[in-house]
């Protein structure tokens, strides 16, 4: 097998909050925002389903580099953008504080079309994600990759986590934003599908019914892209740091290739049981980065950092191919400390220094305003 240029490609997509600079209070975007936006960067920024949100997406790049440039280039317009009314965005994947009973969604058709099939389960849609393409020309390809990359995706999560706060409240987790979307049906990690042709039969069988209008509608954790000859990885919250988001890209990026290399030699990731999966996935939803994964193959719970240390040994090859070793290294300290843990020490922070739960919850924003100028 022979990999070609279209091979590992990678695309980002990002989704922010609107605040308020001075109050930290989510706002809707104004029309003359997005119309700047629009202006600065055409058709790689967009509205999201609520109008407090917006969307960039990165072109397809060759390598990480070309990730990091068009990545820093849209969260600075945006920033800067933004900062002419006042506002400023948040790569978060759900705000501290804000109630979802204050939202409004965005008038646009796909999006009147979802509030009126999900009843008040889109209501609670103030949450924003990162997705994640990596380039896979075969359609088969795609399908049996996912199969196994599957097994991956509750470490991408619990790198990633930065949801813990809800409606003012910690609620325990490290990943609500997950709690809230699997509420939507069509969720989740994907089947133990054997073929592209299995899944197309699927596909088709809920367009024929009028269920979905295509593919895009499914919303896998991990799903074969409906517009693009990519692998689209759904799993992580967003991250506020620039860098951070690279680094956990560059991991999806080398484990494509890791498991399509193996292919070479006609080896194969072993594909666990998606009841087992799943705990894993409730446990870096739960705990992120503490208190360990299952490690199925060992038979017992392993801390994340030495889990990171594990996927960086089995990856090394690809990483140094791809020319993403500093970016995959930058792991073991998000195995450490993730942004959930960052905004839990900023709260506490501020109250032990006396504020106030409110005022706690206006650090925790502002906290979050600065990470996301921090790469820029």
């Amino acid at each position: 097998m022979r990999f070609t240029d279209e091979h590992f490609t990678l695309g980002i997509e990002e989704e922010y909050l609107l605040v308020d600079q001075e109050s930290c209070e989510l706002v809707e975007a104004p029309e003359a925002l997005m119309k700047a936006c629009v202006d600065e960067l055409a058709d790689q920024v967009s509205p999201e389903f609520l109008q407090c949100q917006i969307e960039v997406g990165t072109g397809v790049c060759a390598t990480i580099a070309d990730a990091r440039r068009d990545l820093r280039r849209l969260r600075s317009s945006v920033a800067e953008c933004a900062g002419r009314f006042g506002l400023a965005p948040v790569a978060v994947s759900c705000h501290p504080f804000a109630d979802w009973k204050d939202q409004s969604h965005t008038d646009k058709d796909r999006y009147n079309q979802l509030a009126r099939d999900m009843g008040s389960v889109s209501e609670r849609m103030l949450i924003c994600g990162a997705h994640c393409h990596v380039g896979l020309p075969s359609e088969s390809d795609r399908v049996d990759i996912m199969r196994q990359l599957s097994y991956f995706m509750p470490h991408l999560l619990a790198l990633s986590t930065s949801s813990p706060y809800w409606q003012g409240r910690d609620t325990g987790l490290a990943s609500y934003r997950v709690t809230v979307f699997d509420n939507m049906p069509r969720t989740g990690l994907p089947p133990e599908l054997t073929s592209i042709d299995e899944y197309k039969r699927m596909v088709e069988l809920l367009i024929e019914l009028d269920l979905i209008e295509d593919s895009s509608k499914i919303w896998w954790d991990l799903r074969p892209s409906a517009n693009f000859p990519t692998l689209e990885t759904r799993i992580c919250d967003v991250s506020p740091r620039l860098e951070d988001q690279l680094a956990l890209a560059a991991l999806i990026q080398c484990l494509i290739r890791m498991l399509m290399r193996l292919r070479r030699t006609n080896q194969r990731w072993r594909v666990y049981d998606r009841f087992l999966i799943n705990e894993n996935r409730w446990r870096a939803q739960r705990y992120g980065n503490k208190e360990g994964l299952i490690d199925f193959g060992r038979g017992e719970v392993v801390p994340l950092p030495e889990l990171v240390d594990e996927l960086l040994a089995l990856v090394e090859e690809d990483a140094e191919v791809l020319d993403c070793i500093d970016e995959v290294q930058r792991l073991r300290d998000m195995a450490l400390e993730t942004s959930a843990d960052r905004q839990r020490k900023v709260y506490d922070g501020t109250r032990a220094a006396g504020g106030s739960h409110d005022a706690a919850m206006r650090s925790v924003v502002a906290h979050l305003i600065d990470e996301f100028h921090i790469d820029l």
